[in-house]
This record gives C-alpha cells, structure tokens and sequence, in this order.
C-alpha cells in the first residue's frame, strides 16, 4: 500500500461523512456490533463502497463504517473487522486503521471476543488488554515503510494506554461492572487452538487468546494514537473445560452481553 492509497480513501469518506475529522474510533469484533446501531444521527458505509477497503466474509461482521454521536461525542465505528484467516494480508487488515489516522482519530478502542486461558476467567466477562503477545507470524508494518505515518522502528512498552485503561476500570466501577485486566496473545486461526497450546500460552503468560486486534495495535500505535484494548471472555479455551467450541458460540455471548459492553464502552466515550 502507498501513501496515496490511504488519501484516496479518506477523501472518499470526507465526501460522505458529515464531519471532516473525527477524534474517537471504535472496531467491533464478533458478536459486538450491536454498538454500530445505537449512535445517534448516523452514517453508514458499507466497506465494499470505501477505495481499498477488503469486505469481511465472518459471521457477526457486518462490514460498515458508521458514523455518528456517541454520549454527546463524534465517533467512528467499525461495524467488524479484516482477519489474516480469510485471506486478507496484514496491510489489508490494517489499512482501515491507517485511514482513521487520517480522518483525524487519535484514541482508538478495539473490541474482540476472546477465549479465556487464564482459569480464573468465566464465560462472560471482561477484560482491558494490558498488553499482548503476537504470535500471528508476522507484522503489519514489515516490508515498504511510509513515514508519513510515525517511524520505522518505535516503542511498544505502552501500547495500550495507562490512562485510558485506568478510564475503563473506573468506568466499570460506576457501572457496578467488574473487569479484568491482562495479557492478550494473538494467533492465526481459523482453528481453535488445541489444549497443549493453550497450556504453552499460559505459561507464557496469556490471560486470553483471539485471532485479532494485533495487527491493528501495531498499526496504530506506529501512527501515535492512543489505544484501549476491550475483550469479552465469549468461550473458555480449549481444555479448560469440557465444552466444545463453535463459533456460534462466541456470537451468542457477544450478543448476550451486548448490552453490558455498549453501556462499558458508551461511560468510557463520554470520559474521553
């Protein structure tokens, strides 16, 4: 991808956004989107319409950029996400990331449904991402570099940002919500991961396990906006219990515990 790329699709979005920049983006992962249609006054994109966007084939990923107020504030939502298991490259998954940049985001809050390693996690709960470990083999911003975006080689020790993962917590609190913290660890997908895995990814010190948000943190953070990680715990990983997984699963408890996670994340909006 070049620079030009990226302003093509932007301007696209400009011509039909209501506002030209917008500070806050949200993406929603599976079972999440439910968020998208609650903002007020709002625009919706199919991604298929934007120039460069990849369409997502997932179940519970509807492929729209919403545009709307949200708790008084202008935000952006991505009504699901790009995955590396259906094909797409790690550009492609990250593009949209690096179009929010231009449109004027600065704070970004990435949602995905996660397995729970950590056996103190139950089916339903939440967690604020702390940090996390890639074991997607590879990284988005490997190969042509465009400095337009941030520096070739920069930090990732604060990557999820303290301050607004003290937000979430003290938001929870409000809300009467409890919420974990801890370590995300990314793979591949599309198959769930054995029980050895998961035995391996919490003694590496996983706390949960997903096939997403990596990339776009990366991405993000190179182009120095600040980011809050949310998980919902939608299965237990595998061995942790008897339970077979599916993906209608993760659907059901998103749905579920919609809800709980709009009101979360509408509270933490509207402390920005």
């Amino acid at each position: 991808m070049h620079l030009s790329d990226y302003q093509l699709a932007a301007s696209y979005l400009r011509a039909h956004l209501p506002e030209q920049e917008y500070p806050i983006a949200i993406i929603l992962g599976s079972g999440l989107g439910a968020l998208g249609e609650a903002l007020a006054n709002a625009t919706a994109i199919p991604y298929a319409d934007i120039p460069g966007f990849a369409s997502s084939c997932v179940p519970g990923h509807k492929g729209m950029l919403i545009a709307g107020e949200l708790a008084g504030r202008q935000v952006l939502c991505m009504q699901g996400r790009l995955h590396r298991y259906e094909g797409h490259s790690f550009a492609q998954v990250t593009f949209p990331v690096r179009v929010l940049r231009l449109l004027g985001v600065q704070t970004l809050m990435v949602t995905n449904a996660a397995g729970g390693v950590n056996t103190g996690y139950a089916v339903g709960d939440a967690m604020v991402i702390a940090d996390h470990i890639n074991l997607m083999g590879g990284n988005p911003l490997a190969g042509l570099h465009e400095p337009r975006f941030g520096e070739r080689f920069f930090d990732m020790g604060t990557a999820y940002t303290p301050a607004l993962r003290a937000l979430a917590h003290a938001c929870a609190a409000r809300l009467g919500q409890s919420l974990h913290e801890g370590v995300y660890i990314a793979v591949t997908g599309p198959s769930y991961e054995t029980p050895a895995e998961i035995r391996a990814f919490r003694a590496l010190g996983a706390d949960a396990v997903g096939m997403s948000t990596v990339p776009e943190v990366i991405a993000a953070r190179h182009c120095g906006m600040d980011i809050l990680g949310l998980s919902l715990i939608t299965n237990m990983a595998a061995g942790v219990t008897e339970a077979v997984l599916s993906g209608e699963e993760v659907i059901a408890i998103g749905r579920a515990k919609a809800k709980e996670m709009e009101a979360l994340v509408t509270e933490i909006v509207e402390g920005l």
